[in-house]
């Protein structure tokens, strides 16, 4: 079945009321469109934890700087919608940019330490959009759970924190990336690839691989990690943004992996004009 599709505010709280009064606990996948299968995972994972899922599909106009791809950010609303129905979603809010930032508007939400650094520093005012637009949609849906991938890490430790820090009291759940057979991390920006540049963008997935196989094999000292990844990303031509060992809850640098830590690599490069992102686990 077709879900249903709100478009503003006053019909997202009226539907939110609905279901309060039936009694029904509520999954939310926010997304920005264009969807693909690691967002049919979440909302799938959603129907696993709530009686209904509701996604949201909104290009957020506030989370991207000014030479970034707001204009051009890929969109299909009737394929996303089949997709959230083959997913089991029950409404879709997907409101105008007016809706959510409507005349007078001046309310942001800053989220300070874990936004430090990262895509934190190479996009400014980036997680200040996102935090802003996710504290607006938990504040009207009131979710019992929250579903966002792992692949935006260091967004996933931003929105659990401001969930904690405002009492917003949804359960914020990180699933793990969906990739590609050949191990490239699924993402709407994807589908700016050409094939060359497609097959180049295989060396953040490698280059991640290739630090953790350094660090099974003993080697704890981030920077020789780092290095490992950095020379996937050279043969392959990437320009590297960032490749970063942090804390997996803190985000706080590391010099070394301890014995038990669990750290995360975090690697962001350009394959063409393409910025992509990704990250993985390195178990100390």
């Amino acid at each position: 079945m077709a879900p249903h599709v709100l478009r503003t505010v006053p019909e997202v709280k009226a539907w939110v009321a609905s279901l309060q009064k039936e009694g029904k606990t509520l999954a939310l996948v926010p997304t920005m469109g264009f969807l693909h299968e690691g967002h049919v995972s979440l909302m799938r994972e959603g129907g696993r934890r709530a009686d209904v899922v509701a996604a949201s599909i909104f290009v957020n106009p506030t989370q991207f700087g000014p030479r970034e791809d707001l204009a051009r950010y890929p969109r299909d609303f009737e394929g996303d919608l089949a997709k959230c129905a083959s997913a089991g979603v029950t409404a879709v809010f997907a409101p105008e940019p007016a809706a959510m930032y409507p005349p007078g508007y001046q309310t942001y939400v800053d989220v300070t330490e874990v936004s430090q650094g990262l895509c934190g520093e190479r996009r400014p005012g980036h997680f200040r959009g996102v935090a802003t637009i996710v504290t607006q949609l938990l504040a009207l849906f009131r979710p019992a759970v929250a579903l966002f991938g792992e692949k935006d890490y260091q967004q996933l430790q931003v929105i659990k924190t401001l969930n904690r820090d405002l009492h917003l009291g949804a359960e914020i759940v990180g699933m793990p990336t969906v990739r590609e057979a050949d191990g490239l991390a699924m993402s709407s920006r994807n589908a700016y690839l050409s094939a060359e540049e497609r097959q180049r963008a295989l060396a953040l997935s490698k280059g991640i691989r290739a630090a953790q196989a350094l660090l099974a094999s003993g080697t704890r000292d981030t920077r020789a990690l780092v290095e490992a990844a950095r020379r996937e990303l050279q043969a392959a031509d990437l320009r590297e943004d960032y490749v970063e060992v942090r804390d997996a809850g803190t985000l706080s640098p590391l010099d070394t992996v301890a014995p038990g830590q669990t750290a995360r690599m975090l690697v962001a490069a350009f394959s063409g004009a393409t910025r992509l992102i990704d990250n993985m686990p390195l178990a100390g």
